[in-house]
């Protein structure tokens, strides 16, 4: 039956139809099949559990504060501040990208917030400025994927739900893998530039430029150091820092930088609304065709099939990686962490990997993903805004990918880069 499943899966998959509906589909026809009718009550029950958990209740909440930040014009500030930063390097709006996204990443982490806030700002300053618009296309999208590495990060809310892991630690662990992963990109794009002969923009700025720079947009990033400092010291639940940037969101874009209007917030809520609904849809439907993967032992025979070929830790990871690769490329990241963290964690742990330095393993190798085609969602989303085709694009991201894989090999294979921080806090 386990076969089943997954080629009905993959065929649905392969027609186009929405991951959300795909898995529910599969799951309630596949119970009608071969269970009994009585199994669809449990089927639905599980649906409803699958997001009735007090973390997760985080997910919705960091999503309307992103959402306030990108309507009030947040990203202005960090963008302005990345230009003071680096701006005045040869490739400097480039670097400014990759910059403003590890920053960007700390008010939202989510991938797909990063690329609406800073590509419709980046990509038409970079085609201005003598950027080609598939260099600027891929360099959005690459850089973008940092946002759900570095905390806070929707991706690790949903692991720490399916897999009951600390969340302040997995936030804690995902910061030197997203710096890693900023810098390696910066290092790729200093050398497409020098090759390329990228404009520099401006001079070296002054220590006072800089430092008006950053007291302009240390608003923005008092964020953060809220949620993560919340978090860390005990003083509030990922769900009440959620809260809290909610609060302190809708303060900053009123009050502060007077960005945000009374009319903006229907718009603002509808859209909160309709990305959580999309979100909830895929965790419950997933949640439902992992239980009847689980219940035909589906998990426990891969494992065995794993284990069989070898014991190696060192291979093993190097299968692992992988795997995930190639699932990063063909499905999108919520329904992968959802059904593969219960398949592949109890392996790797098996071995020796520590639960959470795999977890970054894992959401690393998906956040990849998104920028490896079939898929590619943030592909498509940078090269819609540039007004390129997809191959073109794609054809400027294979160094960032290549980028992108070797520091998850660092990470996969120096697990202090994970677990530094978590253990220096008491977490681990």
């Amino acid at each position: 039956m386990g076969p089943l499943l997954l080629l009905s899966f993959l065929f649905l998959v392969a027609l186009g139809v929405p991951i959300g509906y795909t898995l529910g589909i599969v799951s309630v026809g596949a119970v009608w099949i071969a269970w009994e009718p009585e199994y669809l009550m449990i089927l639905s029950r599980k649906m409803v559990s699958g997001v009735d958990s007090y973390t997760i209740m985080a997910m919705p909440l960091f999503m309307l504060a992103g959402s306030i930040m990108n309507k009030a014009k947040i990203t202005d500030a960090l963008v302005d501040f990345s230009h003071a930063l680096v701006g005045h390097i040869r490739g400097g709006l480039a670097q400014v990208n990759i910059v403003a996204s590890i920053l960007f990443a700390g008010l939202t982490g989510v991938a797909m917030a990063d690329v609406a806030a800073l590509g419709s700002i980046l990509i038409p300053a970079m085609e201005k400025d003598g950027y080609g618009k598939p260099f600027a296309a891929a360099i959005t999208a690459a850089s973008s994927v940092i946002g759900p590495i570095i905390p806070p990060s929707l991706v690790m809310l949903i692991y720490a739900h399916v897999m009951g892991v600390s969340v302040a630690a997995l936030f804690l662990a995902g910061i030197i893998p997203g710096i890693m992963m900023g810098v390696g990109l910066m290092v790729t794009t200093a050398i497409i530039s020098k090759k390329r002969n990228y404009p520099k923009r401006g001079t070296r700025p002054t220590v006072r430029k800089v430092t008006m720079s950053l007291f302009k947009s240390m608003p923005a990033l008092g964020c953060p150091i809220i949620i993560l400092g919340g978090i860390i010291f005990g003083i509030c639940t990922p769900t009440e820092a959620a809260a809290l940037a909610v609060l302190y969101s809708f303060l900053l874009g009123f009050f502060f930088y007077k960005t945000l209007k009374f009319s903006d917030l229907p718009a603002i809520f509808l859209s909160s609304m309709v990305h959580t609904s999309v979100v909830f849809l895929i965790i419950g439907t997933a949640s439902q065709l992992g239980l009847l993967i689980t219940d035909v032992s589906l998990p426990q025979e891969i494992s065995e099939g794993m284990l069989g070929f070898t014991q190696n830790k060192f291979l093993m990871l190097v299968i692992i990686n992988l795997f995930l690769l190639l699932m990063g490329m063909i499905l999108e990241i919520i329904p992968n962490v959802v059904l593969l963290s219960p398949i592949l964690a109890p392996l790797a742990i098996a071995l020796g990997v520590d639960p959470i330095h795999f977890a970054l393993i894992l959401l690393v190798n998906l956040n990849i993903g998104m920028n490896t085609p079939p898929m590619g969602g943030l592909l498509f989303i940078t090269a819609s805004m540039a007004g390129e085709k997809f191959d073109a694009v794609m054809r400027e991201m294979w160094p960032f990918i290549l980028t992108q894989i070797i520091t998850l090999l660092f990470i996969t294979y120096l697990p202090e880069t994970t677990l530094w921080i978590p253990r220096m806090f008491g977490f681990l």
